[in-house]
């Protein structure tokens, strides 16, 4: 059987032995009623992790980040974001079609807003106008590569949104890859924020699950717009479950993903007909430019077994993951190359 090189993305991880064996032996309860174990303790685990007073469990990412918005603002705000954050591209105008809030979106270098920029897109008060509300950022930028914000970057934003009474959310899917990045723990990420959000699904290889963190008033917010939302969910402690463990026993190991990641750059850089910078590539997301049609490319590597994933004109994304080793990257090179020279 063909082997499958699968770096389409970090959320196509398979749960580990160890994994499903803590699966199957979590005790559940009913989590509408707040008593499942396992999810509390992974919600009180996330809450210190990150260093908020309270998390809430929710199925995905994407919800996440909506009742994170719908918790922040209410219907008519506006969020000033940047043009390639995920609530903007692949959430499905959610945050309009279900909570009333409008996304302002800036383009911004490598995911990063500028304070000038920031500033400028804060509107007076003015009856034509929808209240500016909230400040949101994405870290690490998966549109940017995995970019990582830096504390500075950060700490200058967030002086901004104080300035102007404004609430500071993170998108922090891939919060665990930056504090890698950065030497930082999450914590130290979190604390210039009102709310961030989390994710257990990608680098951290849980099957399911996102977090959303913040102060026990917003939290008991929250919850209730996840019950508005359909994220009332009943044994869901089975799904917590996966999640703890990850979050437990996977954080330290991302490294070996930035690793990977750093030596794919510079092979594919290597290869005729492909170009990228390989400085960009900070966490687990290379972002490169073939010189052939990408479906092309995308077809002819996948038959070779190799997964990538289109991310605009001419420009593939791969993601390496705890399910990728040493010898799939020199296989993906190997295939790349290959293709690369007809």
């Amino acid at each position: 059987m063909q082997r499958i090189i699968d770096l389409r993305s970090d959320t196509v991880t398979k749960p580990s032995k160890q994994m499903r064996q803590a699966i199957a032996s979590t005790e559940v309860g009913d989590d509408v009623f707040e008593d499942d174990y396992a999810v509390k303790k992974l919600e009180n685990k996330t809450a210190e992790i990150t260093g908020k007073e309270a998390a809430l469990f929710v199925p995905s990412g994407t919800m996440a980040n909506q009742v994170s918005l719908r918790t922040l603002c209410e219907p008519g705000d506006e969020v000033i974001c940047e043009r390639g954050m995920h609530i903007i591209n692949y959430e499905v105008a959610s945050a309009a079609a279900l909570s009333g809030i409008m996304l302002s979106p800036y383009d911004g270098h490598k995911g990063r807003l500028s304070v000038e920029q920031t500033s400028r897109a804060i509107r007076p008060p003015d009856i034509h106008h929808p209240n500016t509300k909230t400040i949101a950022l994405e870290n690490t930028h998966n549109r940017a590569g995995g970019a990582v914000l830096s504390l500075e970057h950060i700490a200058e934003i967030e002086r901004v949104a104080r300035k102007h009474s404004l609430s500071f959310y993170l998108d922090g899917a891939r919060l665990w890859n930056a504090a890698i990045a950065l030497e930082e723990s999450p914590s130290a990420i979190a604390k210039y924020f009102d709310m961030v959000s989390v994710c257990f699904s990608k680098g951290l290889g849980a099957p399911i699950g996102s977090a959303v963190c913040g102060s026990f008033k917003q939290i008991a917010k929250a919850r209730r717009i996840r019950k508005m939302l359909g994220g009332g969910l009943r044994q869901v402690g089975i799904i917590a479950a996966g999640a703890l463990y990850a979050l437990e026993n996977n954080i330290p190991r991302l490294q070996d993903d930035h690793v990977r990641a750093k030596v794919l750059a510079e092979g594919l850089a290597s290869i005729d007909g492909v170009s990228l910078n390989v400085e960009d590539v900070q966490t687990n997301i290379i972002i490169f430019n073939v010189n052939m049609p990408v479906n092309e490319f995308l077809r002819k590597t996948a038959d070779w077994g190799l997964l990538l994933v289109p991310f605009g004109y001419n420009q593939i994304r791969a993601v390496t993951h705890l399910d990728i080793g040493n010898e799939d990257i020199s296989a993906a090179l190997e295939i790349v190359e290959d293709v690369m020279s007809g």
